[in-house]
């Protein structure tokens, strides 16, 4: 087809609202529904999928650079606050949900619900969003990387702690993380001097590699589910259940970060970086920790972090396209208020004791 409906059928396709990744993880999905690997061919794809997520690791430790970290440093308050909202805010989030079990949230998709509250930051979206919405995009940076190293050690212990038993994890499966994850990433920093600059060279073929590894996973880990029958335990009203918690989710932690940066006096630029870096879950890092720390129900426990990545994608997409088209004198009609509203706030307490009695 060539044309002008050739050219129609791009443009719509452009505005649809499903990101490409996801359906190519649908598509994934789909795959392992109708030709599951199984007996000799399901240790092949487990094997090439625990190769993948290590060459994955292998390449976030190349890409964060040691110098960027320092600089990074500086944004301290900056960065604490992305943390707490993404290992402290969302996990609490995540156990209050536990009061919705059974009759709103499905028991057995409570878990990857928690797990899904467990991990990291993205990055490479929350650097695109936090560039449409000119925001502080180095802040971006350093904080999407911090968070997913952070991830690596935090994520899968408290996991054991909050999820532990009830989905088999156990010391040993912690220490695999430690192993198949945070080893490939070290020796990505060690070697980085260089990898960096041929890796950087064929940077597009290596984001292939990225997501063919996660597409491997996925396969993997919904080949495994399909033993299990797990479109037989999750009906689709549960399923649109789940959607509507994780959207609720979603909506309190883009006010916890919005209201939250602004209380503590953060700029417009900081203020958009930690929104969009504060209020989202890395699906890059969560499926192979998934598959590794849940093992044959990791096909389960993934179905929360897939709808909520779509999720978090669309909303994101409108709210950092419209704070773009803010006009740049409210911009900065906004940004002297608050300056003004946070120089008021620290001259009150010495106006107050300068003050006679």
């Amino acid at each position: 087809m060539s044309g002008p409906r050739a050219g129609r059928l791009r443009q719509a396709t452009a505005r649809l609202p499903v990101d490409p990744f996801i359906a190519s993880l649908l598509g994934t999905v789909g795959i392992a529904a109708l030709f599951p690997a199984t007996g000799g061919a399901a240790h092949i794809a487990d094997d090439a999928a625990n190769t993948a997520v290590g060459l994955l690791f292998f390449l976030y430790g190349t890409r964060l650079s040691t110098g960027e970290a320092m600089q990074g440093l500086r944004h301290w308050r900056l960065h604490l606050t992305v943390l707490a909202c993404t290992f402290v805010v969302f996990p609490l989030l995540g156990l209050a949900a536990r009061g919705l079990e059974p009759h709103i949230l499905a028991p057995q998709l409570y878990p990857g619900f928690l797990f899904l509250c467990l991990l990291p930051s993205t990055i490479q979206s929350s650097i695109a969003f936090t560039s449409i919405a000119r925001g502080n995009v180095a802040a971006a940076i350093c904080a999407g990387s911090f968070s997913s190293l952070a991830g690596i050690v935090l994520t899968p212990l408290l996991a054991a702690l909050l999820i532990g038993g009830d989905a088999g994890i156990s010391a040993h499966s912690v220490a695999d993380i430690a192993l198949q994850l945070l080893a490939p990433f070290l020796a990505g920093q060690l070697l980085r001097r260089w990898t960096a600059a041929p890796l950087a060279r064929h940077r597009k073929a290596l984001g292939y590699v990225d997501r063919g590894s996660i597409l491997l996973v996925v396969y993997t880990a919904f080949s495994a589910g399909m033993a299990e029958g797990i479109w037989h335990q999750v009906p689709v009203p549960r399923l649109l259940e789940l959607l509507g918690v994780e959207a609720v989710l979603l909506a309190v932690m883009l006010g916890v970060t919005f209201y939250g940066a602004g209380r503590l006096g953060f700029g417009r630029a900081d203020r958009i970086t930690i929104v969009f870096a504060g209020s989202k879950k890395s699906l890059a890092s969560g499926l192979p920790m998934a598959t590794v720390l849940f093992g044959g129900h990791a096909g389960l426990t993934v179905l929360p972090l897939m709808l909520f990545h779509q999720l978090q994608l669309m909303v994101c997409a409108v709210i950092a396209k419209r704070w773009a088209r803010q006009p740049a004198a409210e911009v900065a009609w906004r940004d002297d208020r608050d300056d003004r509203a946070g120089h008021n706030r620290d001259a009150a307490p010495a106006q107050r004791r300068s003050a006679p009695a």
